[in-house]
């Protein structure tokens, strides 16, 4: 659905690239997840697919049709995004800002169907944010903002949805619940790429891990493949351990307190 082809990228008077050869797929019925400590290139492949930096090297694809050449309507069409920065031009009640998500998909004269209205609702149950929506954005916690923002990308359809840091701002409950409703988009045969710093709630949830360190991809695949303590202490250069969540099952990252580091004093 979404891939990524050796996609190389660098900010201008940067000393060197945000992205470099980075290649992964995103594919249908799957959530992929991209992780990887500050200024590693997460959010620079989400703008690379959104056209908002223009790649030195590689393409990115959707449905193998090469995202830089599809009107932007038409990309929107296929592909949903949340970013992770995003304020709006002037406040709205939410359940207008919602179905702003229809957009991409109104004909110049046409009206809201009931395939929109049917969207939006959708949208607005499965966000969980029906007590927000007589309320107008500038009005909203950062956290309620957050979920506005992800109940307008749910009604924006599509059959990809690309979520950068979504539960920045939310609580432990909202948090499991972005997560969960994740997971819920991808066995209904979206592609999901979630770009995240919560690595222990990713390893529960993904079916894919893509470890980015300095702009290269520095391990792929399960969670179990790539959460390993000799690759993630080298990575976030940092002391930690891998063991599993009792919980699941799955790889479970514990830091350790900076005493013990190698070659530090007790």
């Amino acid at each position: 659905m979404i891939a990524f082809q050796d996609v190389a990228a660098r900010y201008r008077g940067a000393p060197r690239d945000a992205l470099a050869g980075v290649s992964l797929d995103a594919p249908r019925g799957r959530v992929t997840a991209v992780v990887g400590p500050n200024g590693s290139g997460k959010s620079t492949l989400v703008r690379v697919l959104l056209g908002l930096v223009e790649p030195t090297a590689g393409r990115v694809t959707v449905d193998g049709a090469v995202a830089a050449t599809l009107p932007r309507r038409e990309l929107a069409r296929r592909v949903a995004v949340v970013t992770q920065r995003e304020e709006p031009a002037f406040p709205l009640a939410v359940r207008d800002y919602v179905a702003l998500g229809r957009l991409p998909h109104a004909s110049l004269w046409g009206g809201e169907g009931p395939g929109d209205r049917a969207a939006v609702e959708t949208a607005i149950a499965e966000a969980g944010v029906e007590e927000l929506l007589d309320r107008r954005t500038d009005e909203l916690s950062g956290g309620e903002w957050q979920r506005a923002r992800i109940a307008r990308a749910l009604a924006q359809g599509g059959d990809g949805v690309v979520l950068d840091e979504p539960t920045t701002f939310l609580d432990v409950a909202h948090e499991m619940a972005v997560f969960e409703l994740a997971a819920l988009l991808a066995q209904r045969g979206r592609a999901v790429l979630l770009v995240s710093h919560q690595l222990n709630l990713v390893a529960r949830f993904a079916d894919a891990l893509v470890l980015l360190h300095r702009g290269r991809v520095a391990a792929s695949g399960s969670p179990s493949d790539v959460m390993r303590g000799d690759t993630l202490e080298r990575v976030y250069e940092w002391p930690l351990v891998v063991t599993r969540d009792p919980a699941v099952g799955a790889p479970a990252l514990v830091p350790l307190r900076g005493s013990h580091r190698p070659g530090s004093r007790a």
